[in-house]
């Protein structure tokens, strides 16, 4: 068999090969993504100009956050956020719009206890989505609702939604989101 024959037939199976490759690649990273981000993944999908932009806007996401000192709250911490959300919850009955300020504020300052910068809502959002992805339409579903209240239109029924949406991420942020906070560094 002469040498050309041969790289005739060696340069298109190492291409295949190849290419197969970067596909499984693709796919395992796609898979990754959409497992860490949960339905975050679709809504950036969704919009960004295109798929690939989607998952490096995620990919980038997670290295903000890997560059973050995420920490565990220590248990004297965890029970004072419990009882200052079992207030909050308790002020509802009486001033339901401040309740929701409140817990607006409860949830940034647990946040930010975290480790998670809290330097505006945009970011915030895609700082929780790299561990949060689950609870984050919560989160966003009680924001809208805590804008309407600061201009006095929202329904108490609205208002009550708010209160049910923050103690979602509230509870996943008081018990460390599954467990995949990172020990303080040093």
């Amino acid at each position: 068999m002469s040498t050309g024959t041969l790289l005739a037939i060696i340069i298109p199976i190492v291409v295949v090969i190849a290419l197969a490759a970067v596909a499984v690649s693709l796919l395992m990273r796609r898979r990754h993504l959409r497992e860490r981000f949960g339905p975050e993944y679709e809504r950036t999908v969704e919009g960004s100009d295109s798929r690939l932009a989607a998952e490096r806007e995620l990919k980038e996401r997670e290295r903000r956050h890997d560059s973050l000192e995420i920490k565990p709250l220590p248990p004297v911490s965890r029970d004072r956020y419990t009882r200052e959300w079992t207030s909050v919850q308790e002020e509802f009955v009486d001033r339901p719009e401040d309740a929701v300020h409140d817990a607006d504020r409860l949830v940034t300052s647990l946040m930010h206890e975290r480790g998670y910068p809290t330097e505006g809502f945009e970011q915030q959002m895609k700082d929780l989505s790299v561990e949060h992805g689950a609870t984050l339409e919560h989160y966003r579903a009680a924001h809208e609702v805590e804008s309407l209240s600061t201009r006095t239109r929202a329904t108490t029924e609205q208002l009550r939604g708010a209160m049910v949406h923050y103690r979602a991420l509230f509870d996943e942020l008081l018990s460390d989101g599954g467990g995949r906070a990172q020990p303080a560094r040093s």
